[in-house]
């Protein structure tokens, strides 16, 4: 579990005069994961498997005991970051799971987005350009912000060597139109959406892919402005597919800002100890952060929960995040 965190709560507790071992508040840890995980996250994953749209992330994480270095957690995550509600005017319930895997491998995603009946998620997973999504059964949407990126990078480059606008910056400011569509139409229903979006967005993005041909052609593949320019050709067609459907969003960053808590905690106890732990970690940090995102304090949905359990009420549907009054 969070090591640096057990350390400080360690030093805390004693000196209050309670001798409380990091190995003793691991396990309350883990024993109250393994509580909550079949009660809330296996049927919240039921719940986000049956959502159109889903979108994913993942980071890298350490297990040193486990000769699991390499282990990465993932991140899934349907509807908005708060109870305001999908900012594609969609109804989808606000879900985050985390899932800890040994691996980046494609075959993780694959994995978790098949049901008891080993039917795989075939909707829209929204992603970064990442190769090994491409294993899985769902309609694939990449990330216009990741495309962005890739332009802010040569810019960045391009301003030390000159002071003139180049490339870059026509392509940034391009990117930045279909933004400024997207922050117009947000909170609208869903044909608005895609009505908006094939009148405005469809005739820049085929301005834009004019232009990416075009520039392609005469810059050096191996520059930042050539890769930048190689990476949105590669991923065009799955970057313009949010056009298609009034319930998607132009970027990945709902899922970028849902991994963002456990990358920050990471910074503070920078590995697991066990596989065990991660597991642990990937149960509660999906339950705190899937109560947030639905406007609620985790440490009185958390209390709420486990007493509901001790009276004896384990119904998954009593106790979601989304429909719970806490009074």
């Amino acid at each position: 579990m969070c090591r640096l965190q057990r350390n400080r709560q360690e030093v805390i507790f004693k000196q209050l005069g309670i001798q409380l071992s990091r190995q003793t508040m691991s396990d309350w840890l883990i024993k109250i994961a393994n509580v909550l995980h079949p009660v809330l996250y296996e049927y919240w994953q039921k719940i986000l498997l049956q959502q159109e749209v889903i979108k994913a992330d993942e980071t890298p994480l350490k297990v040193i005991s486990d000769d699991r270095i390499n282990s990465y957690m993932w991140v899934y995550s349907s509807g908005a970051d708060s109870p305001a509600g999908n900012i594609c005017g969609d109804s989808a319930p606000n879900i985050v799971l985390y899932d800890d895997q040994p691996s980046r491998a494609g075959r993780c995603a694959v994995d978790f987005l098949q049901n008891d009946d080993d039917q795989h998620y075939s909707g829209y997973l929204q992603v970064d350009g990442y190769a090994d999504y491409h294993q899985s059964h769902a309609t694939l949407v990449v990330c216009m912000a990741h495309i962005r990126r890739k332009f802010k990078e040569a810019q960045t480059a391009q301003s030390k060597t000159s002071k003139k606008t180049g490339k870059a910056d026509w392509a940034l400011n391009h990117i930045q139109k279909l933004y400024r569509i997207e922050t117009q139409i947000k909170g609208l229903p869903v044909d608005e959406r895609y009505r908006i979006g094939q009148e405005q967005s469809v005739p820049l993005l085929n301005q834009f892919k004019i232009w990416l041909d075009k520039s392609a052609s005469n810059v050096l593949p191996e520059s930042l402005l050539g890769k930048a320019l190689n990476y949105a050709l590669n991923q065009w067609q799955k970057a313009i597919r949010y056009c298609d459907d009034g319930r998607l969003d132009i970027d990945n960053n709902r899922s970028e800002r849902a991994i963002k808590p456990f990358v920050m905690g990471r910074r503070a106890w920078l590995f697991s100890q066990t596989a065990r732990g991660a597991n642990a970690s990937a149960t509660l940090y999906s339950i705190v952060q899937s109560a947030k995102a639905n406007g609620l304090v985790p440490y009185d949905y958390l209390m709420h929960v486990m007493n509901e359990i001790m009276a004896g009420n384990t119904d998954p549907e009593q106790l979601l995040p989304w429909k719970v009054n806490l009074g």
